[in-house]
Formats: C-alpha cells, sequence, structure tokens
C-alpha cells in the first residue's frame, strides 16, 4: 500500500495555534477545509452558556445551520463524577491535515484524507484537578470528535460505566433507527422510519443512525477506529436528545472499559450533507483509521464467489447427489471458473464435529479437520486446476480456540479466507477480539468475512485483509420470513452502508411478486424484479461479493454477462438521485469502465439518470432493465445497448419492486 502524506501541521501558526494556561471562555470553534461543516467546543454555565467553567460541550452545523445544539460531552468513571461535567479549558492546539493513500479494495480509490484538526485540553474545577482531552477533525463531508485521557496520577486506570456524550439535534428530525433488542445482537433487524420525538426512551439504537433535520441537512451519527473500547448505542433523553450507551462487558455488566492511561476512545462521528446520497459517498470512517499495518497487501483479492449455503445446498439435473459432499463443492467451484468467478464459499459442515464438544450453531469443531464426505485435498486441487481459490467457514468459538494452529494450516493448504460466524456484540474483549483475528489472519495471507457481526467501523483500512462484514439483515432472511423488500434493499442502501460494507449476497434468480412469494429453506425465491437484483451488485458495497444462488439458476440467462463482469472494488463512487425508503441510484467506476445500479421500493418509478459523470468520447452501455411486464412476470428484463456520451439522459423505468443495472465501456 502506496502513501502519499502531505501534511501541513501548523500553517499559519499564529492563526491555528492557541495554548494558554488561562481558562477560556469563548468556544473553540474547526471548520472544514470547504468552511461548509463547524464543530464547537466549550465549557456551558448552569443556563447552557459559554462560561469560564462548567460542563464540556460541542455544537455542530453545516452551511452556517444548526445541526447538533450544544451536547454535552464527558466520561462517567466508576466511583467519581463525570469527566467533563465541572471542567476549564486550559489551552487549544489547531492542525491540518492532507493525504491521499491507495487500498486494495473499497468505494473509492484513491482517496484523500483532507481535514482541520484541534486538541482541546481541558482539567477538573474540584479537588482531584483530573484532566480530559478532546480531539476532533472538520471534513467537507462531517466531523468527528474523541476523548483522550492522558496519563496522571489520578487517572492510572480508568473504569468506564457510560458516557455522558449527547446528541440534541437542532430540531425535529425524521429518523431511521436500527433498533435492537440488547447489545448481544447481530445488527440484523428492520430500519424503522420515525419522527426524533418518536423514538421511545426504551429503544436501543444501533449506529450508523441516518436522520433529516429538515432545512438543514441529513445528518448520520457513527463511530470510528473501535480499539481497547466497547461498541456505541444511541437511546433518547427526550424529544430532541440521543445520549450515548455503550455496550457492556460480560464479566462485570455495570461496566463497559477497562483500561489504562492514556487512553482514546473511538471516534464519535457527524456525517452531514445537503443530500442522503453525499453520506453514501463519504469516505470519513476510513480516514479517522490508522494507516495499513501490512507492508505487502498484494495478495489481497477483491471477487465474487459461488457460495452453496444460501440456495440449500442444491443441486439439479447432476449425476451425484446434493449435499455437503466433494462432488456438490466441485459442482460449485466448476460454476465459479466458467464464469470468471475468483471463489467459491464452502459454508457450514465442512469440518469435523468433536465428540461431546458440540456447541450451538455448529460449534464445537475441529477446524483442521473435514467431516468423511469432505476431500478438502481434492476440492483444493481441483479448485487450483480451475483457477479458482477456495473460502471456508468457521464459527468464531473455533476459531478463537484454534486460530494458532489453524490459519498456518490455511495458509498451506492455499485457502484464500475464512468467513467467521456469530460472535453477536461488541463489548470490549469482543471488539479486540476482531482485531486480534484480523492481525493473526494478516499474518498467514488470509482475508476474512465477519458475519454475526457488528457494524463496520473502519477497520479495514489498518487491516484490509477484512473484506466485508454482514451486520445487516441479509438476502438469508427470505429462507424463512418476508421481510426482505425492495423498501428494505433501498433502505440499508442509506444506513447500514454509511458505515462500511456489507456482505447482504445478492444474486437472487428465483424473482417472484409479492403475492407468490413463500419463504423456503432449499431453492429460495425473493421479492421484486431479477433486474433489481441485478442492481444491488453496483449499490451495495463489499469486496467479496456472493454470487447467492445456486448455479442452475443462472446458467443459459442473459443476465449471468452483468454479473461476470460488475467488479467486487472500485476507484470512484457517485450516488445519482434517491431518496430513503423510496429508490437510490448509484453509479461506481472501476478503471475506465462505469457501472450505475438502480432500484425501487414497490412504486413503479420513472427516472432520470444524466451521465454527465462520463468522461469525453463516446461509451456503449449494456443495459438490462424491468421487462413491460416485469410488475407480474418477475424474472423478466430487458437487455438493450446503445451509444451514449455525458451529454445523454438516460430515462429509466422501474417496475414496483424492480431496478435496473448498466455497464458503459469506452466505445472502440
Amino acid at each position: 500500500m502506496i502513501h502519499k502524506k502531505k501534511f501541513a501541521a501548523l500553517a499559519g501558526a499564529a492563526a491555528l495555534i492557541v495554548c494558554s494556561a488561562n481558562a477560556q471562555t469563548g468556544p473553540v470553534v474547526l471548520k472544514s477545509p470547504n468552511g461548509e461543516v463547524e464543530i464547537a467546543f466549550a465549557t456551558l454555565s448552569r443556563g447552557s452558556q459559554p462560561a469560564e467553567t462548567g460542563q464540556l460541550a460541542y455544537r455542530a452545523s453545516f452551511r452556517g445551520k444548526p445541526v447538533v445544539d450544544w451536547s454535552n460531552l464527558g466520561l462517567d468513571i466508576q466511583g467519581s463524577q463525570v469527566l467533563g461535567a465541572q471542567v476549564r479549558i486550559t489551552g487549544s492546539e489547531q492542525s491540518q491535515g492532507d493525504e491521499t493513500w491507495t487500498a486494495p479494495q473499497g468505494k473509492a480509490n484513491p482517496i484523500r484524507n483532507r481535514y482541520n484538526a484541534v486538541v482541546i485540553k481541558a482539567e477538573e474545577t474540584g479537588s482531584r484537578r483530573r484532566f480530559i482531552e478532546i480531539e476532533a477533525r472538520a471534513y467537507d463531508d462531517g466531523a468527528a470528535f474523541r476523548y483522550r485521557v492522558p496519563r496522571q496520577n489520578a487517572l492510572r486506570e480508568i473504569r468506564i460505566a457510560r458516557e455522558a456524550t449527547q446528541f440534541r439535534i437542532a430540531k425535529d428530525a425524521r429518523t431511521f433507527p436500527l433498533v435492537l433488542p440488547n447489545f448481544r445482537s447481530n445488527y440484523e433487524d428492520d430500519y424503522l422510519e420515525l419522527p426524533l420525538s418518536g423514538v421511545h426512551s426504551d429503544y436501543l439504537i444501533g449506529l450508523p443512525l441516518l436522520m433529516e433535520v429538515p432545512g438543514v441537512a441529513w445528518l448520520a451519527i457513527t463511530e470510528a477506529y473501535i480499539d481497547n473500547y466497547a461498541g456505541l448505542y444511541l437511546s433518547t433523553r427526550d424529544s430532541r436528545t440521543l445520549e450515548a450507551r455503550l455496550s457492556p462487558r460480560l464479566d462485570e455488566p455495570g461496566l463497559a472499559v477497562s483500561t489504562e492511561t492514556p487512553m482514546n476512545s473511538p471516534w464519535r462521528v457527524l456525517m452531514m450533507g445537503a443530500e442522503a446520497g453525499r453520506l453514501v459517498e463519504s469516505n470519513i470512517v476510513l480516514n479517522l483509521n490508522p494507516p495499513c499495518a501490512i507492508a505487502d497487501t498484494s495478495w489481497i483479492k477483491p471477487g465474487k464467489t459461488s457460495w452453496n449455503w444460501w440456495s440449500g445446498t442444491v443441486a439439479r439435473n447432476v449425476s451425484f447427489k446434493p449435499g455437503m459432499n466433494t462432488e456438490t463443492m466441485k459442482h460449485y467451484i466448476d460454476f465459479s471458473a466458467r464464469n470468471g468467478f475468483e471463489y467459491m464459499l464452502i459454508d457450514a459442515g465442512w469440518t469435523r464435529r468433536i465428540p461431546g464438544r458440540e456447541g450451538p450453531n455448529d460449534s464445537g469443531t475441529d477446524l483442521t479437520q473435514t467431516n468423511p464426505n469432505i476431500n478438502m485435498p481434492e476440492l483444493l486441487e481441483y479448485a487450483k486446476s480451475k483457477n479458482v481459490r477456495l473460502w471456508v467457514w468457521a464459527h468464531w468459538t473455533d476459531v478463537d480456540r484454534q486460530m494458532d494452529e489453524a490459519f498456518p494450516l490455511y495458509q498451506k493448504w492455499g485457502i484464500a479466507g475464512v468467513k467467521i460466524d456469530f460472535m453477536d456484540r461488541d463489548d470490549q474483549w469482543m471488539v479486540n477480539w476482531y482485531r486480534r483475528v484480523a492481525k493473526k489472519a494478516a499474518e498467514h495471507k488470509l482475508m476474512l468475512d465477519f458475519h454475526g457481526a457488528y457494524k463496520p467501523d473502519g477497520l479495514r483500512r489498518t487491516y484490509p485483509n477484512v473484506m466485508t462484514r454482514e451486520g445487516v439483515m441479509g438476502l438469508e432472511y427470505a429462507k424463512w420470513s418476508a421481510r426482505i423488500t425492495p423498501r428494505h434493499n433501498v433502505t440499508i442502501a442509506f444506513t447500514r452502508m454509511l458505515a462500511g460494507p456489507m456482505d447482504y449476497t445478492p444474486g437472487a434468480f428465483e424473482n417472484v411478486t409479492k403475492e407468490e412469494f413463500v419463504p423456503r429453506n432449499r431453492f429460495p425465491m425473493t421479492m421484486g424484479t431479477r433486474a433489481h437484483q441485478l442492481a444491488l451488485f453496483v449499490i451495495y458495497e463489499s469486496a467479496l461479493q456472493m454470487v447467492a444462488d445456486y448455479p442452475g439458476a443462472y446458467d443459459g440467462q442473459k443476465e449471468l454477462d452483468f454479473l461476470k463482469a460488475v467488479p467486487a472494488a472500485w476507484d470512484e463512487t457517485r450516488v445519482l438521485n434517491g431518496e430513503p425508503v423510496k429508490y437510490i441510484t448509484v453509479a461506481r467506476r472501476r478503471g475506465q469502465e462505469w457501472y450505475v445500479g438502480a432500484i425501487t421500493d414497490w412504486d413503479a418509478r420513472e427516472l432520470d439518470v444524466p451521465l454527465s459523470f462520463l468522461g469525453s468520447g463516446s461509451y456503449t452501455a449494456d443495459i438490462f432493465s424491468d421487462a413491460p411486464d416485469a410488475a407480474k412476470q418477475p424474472k423478466n428484463t430487458v437487455r438493450e445497448q446503445r451509444q451514449v456520451n455525458a451529454k445523454t439522459v438516460l430515462k429509466l423505468r422501474l417496475a414496483p419492486g424492480g431496478g435496473a443495472a448498466i455497464r458503459l465501456t469506452p466505445a472502440r
């Protein structure tokens, strides 16, 4: 990974540095490079006015309008008052950063990391005189801050029960919360649509939380760079105020974080934009993470994979009995090979069970041994002969027990990566476990897919072998419920995907109407049109992209040509139009080619899609769109080729639950 860094740490020293031994009464103001985003910090009196001493607080605005009103900051440390409740600001130091870095996978490459920054130093006014710092950055697409607790005699160890962080939204907002049952969650649920004043105080809200502050901005709250800390959630204090909640430790439920100082919290991120689509384009979460820790990333290869699990490990018109066996896996390897897919993923059931150690969800297996029906050496040799590499599935408890043994073995075998499942929590221990696994996997040139996972936090910048993660209610739910609807598919593009890549597992070709849909485990079906499913390969970001259905579903279908061509990593991303829960159109570039995906909810739509993002010259557009009868026959698509250029405006007609998928290649 190549880093080109240009840091102007002290540009205009007199203007950028403020250090004072005396308390500061006025707010410390930080603006983004383009001046549109502003975040300010101050100590407030009981009347919520800036004062020499008082409650540490912040506010944020976009284009001169308030987005977040004065909101409290602080850490609730066991055995003492909140650190930040009664302090004075003793100094602040501003700086700038500007770097351009490259990544082996993601939605943009290269990525520019340009911001203005400030570190604010504060001291308690009580007898303990503890110190706390706030580090903040302002980007053109948002702002972020984190707590820093320096090493000090009064706080050599720090035990945080909760954060006192608040987000007091400037006015009642339209929100899209993910309401979770508890802190032991896989983030797989429906996103609601509610006014902020209608979010009940007993709701536990997972991040990211998207909202529209009317007449001001689109705002999303999330976090970045979680390291040796607990995951952040939100709940409401009143009709406009959200408060931080931290995932508690398993060994001590009244405690969230226990560590030594110096300590940094994760970044609390405020993504802002005039349109919801601007947040989808943002790389702020990635940019708030440390640079790549892997010296050689040449082995990290984004790609598409066939997958035996979603279809029910099935095959039709074959000479063998389908199931978790060598012949069925070869069948899926063959499908990858003849279509140029880089990988085949062998899901749960391939390992040998340990007698007496069986656990829930396929835990209690030996990750170094296969079940009697799987001949791993034969499969590895067969896949290699077909220029396909294998991924394997593993339960996290087995990985925790055996990674020091299994990961070197997988490297020796030539396994490409591991899909690790069922963690379902983000307390401090589990957060650290993710990082430990990512590091160990990188040492053995293994890529990772975290399932049963919490939301992304930008870990893949530091460990780009973390290709994707679940943390979303994906297509698998169509096997047992009617929850995967076109509306849901649009919604998660604007909500969950703001945090980072998501392994939704698109590609269902048994497309049916709402009335025809029946959940089933084998040969599952999905609501909405085939063109809608094709478009998801453009709209959803994932460096390991599943082609989820069984091979026979694709063979002989014209839409397979699009799946063969569409990349799994991108150089540029643009959201062309859209509104949360209703519709979205995304354009992504890889090299000289552009791909466009558009999807709608259950409402049919006509969309004008300007191609002004194209460079000079003409392009050939290969368009897969809903057929005229797709509302009743959702599998039907129309394929059309036409010459276009940057002045062209495509008119797309989307059926209910429909979509369109387009490949744009320079004309020769």
